[in-house]
């Protein structure tokens, strides 16, 4: 029963699978529903990695698969269903441990006859099912093969903690998010917004968020849209999504003890009212002379700049000294370009092997961050890495005869481009391209200041790379140490040599779904265990 009351606000939804039920669930607690769809859910365009997976799940090549959706633990045994036995394939999921991201996972896998090992509790983030998977597994943890099933984008933040676990990881991508195919409920959700005439905007998803901003983009209207949601109140379903309203700038005004949606409705329609009221009482306070005011305050001066530039160097030094991960850094890095420039796009590039690899965006593309990459000399990014030299161009930047396009990035037709190297100890480790719509010089302050943050950035690369192949490494030493131990025991308790050793506990692996070095470490605890029992008998 509902207990609180919008009376009669109008209430902005941007939900698509469930937009009946979500204007229904508005209007039973007294709200003026309006839903404008802003996510069309799509298969992934190929299934080879999903049908790799399978595959591999079947032969025994995982320990651990992490289910982050109920939807996508559906899709992906209809996409394995489509090559393979469905039946196989369940019972490969019954051999292995199984993490659940919620309550709302373990159901649609009770449903299939599966359980979960872990499930991590509310509110349900990669950092509940980090610390689930740290209490039910612990040290061994470390070295086991696990596969992610991911929902619409990869969670760089869960796959860098699963790294800083020594989790073999693999990405299972089941669906990804679109724009709908129809943008005008979308475009005139966000007229709407601009005009005032909406009172309490709901998100759901950081995919809803990302694509509201990146249809107000296409319209010109992103400074209007923000300028919009200082006059309503912003409802957050919970953590995930107000990470993501965060990093657009945005501050949500409310968000519910338990993220769901029932508790978000009751909650924040028994105090909407005032948050509103609050809220336009603060906007109706700021005078035109401190409008005026605040306008000059953000033309800011060379000075005024400078200091920025080094209250900015002051955050980076400090963020490099922290264990945040790698995407979370590069994410507030370009913001900061961002806020620095007033630019239109920031990206940066890590090079990986031999290719530059995008791995963050001011602009949201899920579609290509961490998946774009370009080699070495292609394009103005690649000459930048080639020859480590930074690339002004004021206007015409898709006219110099250095420029590739790419057919997924928008930002392929912005008129100013910059691009400066990151490097590390003379090292390259990747570029920074920060890009204008319309043509802008980018004066020697701005290309000094942009490079000065590529060392910083570089520096932090650098160091999270040599952990992390410190880390693997110890890691294959010590499991080479252990294999060695355990193949001498065998050899010596049954009277073979090193290969047959080798071959019998290869085969105990793959009959036992365990990896070698939990093979190894049984071996030698049995022996441990015989020899405690036999210093018993003679004691």
């Amino acid at each position: 029963m509902a207990t609180g009351s919008f009376q009669g606000l109008r209430v902005l939804a941007l939900e698509s699978r469930r937009a009946t039920e979500i204007a229904k669930l508005i209007r039973t607690y007294g709200g003026e529903p309006s839903v404008a769809p802003a996510l069309r859910e799509l298969p992934v365009e190929s299934n080879t990695e999903a049908l790799e997976f399978a595959g591999r799940l079947i032969a025994g090549d995982y320990d651990l698969v992490i289910f982050l959706t109920g939807v996508g633990v559906r899709r992906l045994t209809d996409v394995a269903a489509s090559r393979y036995d469905r039946d196989a394939f369940l019972s490969a999921l019954r051999r292995v441990k199984i993490a659940s991201r919620g309550p709302k996972v373990s159901t649609v896998l009770r449903e299939m006859g599966l359980s979960s090992a872990v499930t991590a509790p509310e509110p349900c983030t990669w950092r509940e099912l980090i610390r689930a998977l740290d209490a039910a597994f612990g040290p061994s943890l470390e070295g086991l093969r696990a596969a992610v099933q991911e929902y619409g984008a990869p969670n760089p933040d869960l796959l860098d903690a699963l790294t800083q676990h020594h989790v073999e990881w693999t990405r299972v991508p089941v669906y990804q998010w679109a724009l709908p195919e129809d943008l005008e409920p979308l475009k005139n959700a966000i007229r709407a917004i601009v005009a005032g005439q909406v009172d309490v905007i709901v998100f759901l998803t950081g995919a809803q968020i990302n694509h509201l901003f990146q249809v107000a983009e296409q319209m010109g209207a992103i400074d209007a849209l923000c300028a919009g949601m200082e006059r309503a109140v912003l409802l957050s379903i919970g953590p995930s999504t107000t990470e993501e309203l965060k990093r657009h700038g945005i501050h949500p005004d409310f968000e519910p003890s338990h993220p769901k949606m029932g508790f978000l409705m009751n909650e924040a329609s028994a105090c909407a009212g005032q948050l509103l009221a609050a809220k336009r009482s603060r906007a109706t306070a700021l005078t035109p002379a401190a409008r005026s005011t605040t306008v000059i305050e953000a033309q800011q001066t060379p000075n005024a700049r400078q200091s920025s530039a080094i209250e900015l160097m002051h955050v980076i030094s400090r963020r490099m000294a922290s264990s945040d991960a790698l995407h979370s850094v590069l994410g507030q890095i370009v913001s900061f370009i961002e806020g620095l420039l007033h630019c239109d796009s920031c990206f940066v590039y890590v090079l990986e092997g031999n290719q530059l690899v995008l791995r963050a965006s001011k602009n949201p593309h899920p579609e290509v961050i961490d998946h774009l990459g370009m080699k070495i000399g292609e394009g103005i990014t690649g000459w930048v890495a080639e020859h480590r030299e930074p690339v002004c161009i004021d206007s015409g930047a898709l006219r110099d005869p250095r420029f590739q396009s790419f057919k997924d990035l928008p930002e392929d037709s912005f008129e100013a481009f910059l691009s400066v190297p990151i490097l590390a100890r003379g090292r390259l480790v990747g570029v920074i391209n920060v890009q204008h719509r319309q043509p802008h010089h980018y004066t020697p302050w701005e290309v000094q200041t942009i490079s000065t943050i590529g060392f910083l950035v570089g520096a932090e690369i650098e160091m999270a790379r040599l952990e992390s192949e410190n880390n693997t490494l110890s890691s294959q030493l010590e499991t080479r140490k252990l294999v060695e131990r355990a193949k001498g025991l065998l050899q010596r308790e049954l009277g073979i040599d090193e290969e047959q050793a080798y071959r019998m506990m290869q085969k105990e692996s793959r009959q036992r779904r365990k990896n070698m070095r939990e093979i190894s470490e049984a071996i030698l605890l049995s022996e441990e265990l015989r020899k405690a029992a036999a210093a018993r008998e003679n004691a």
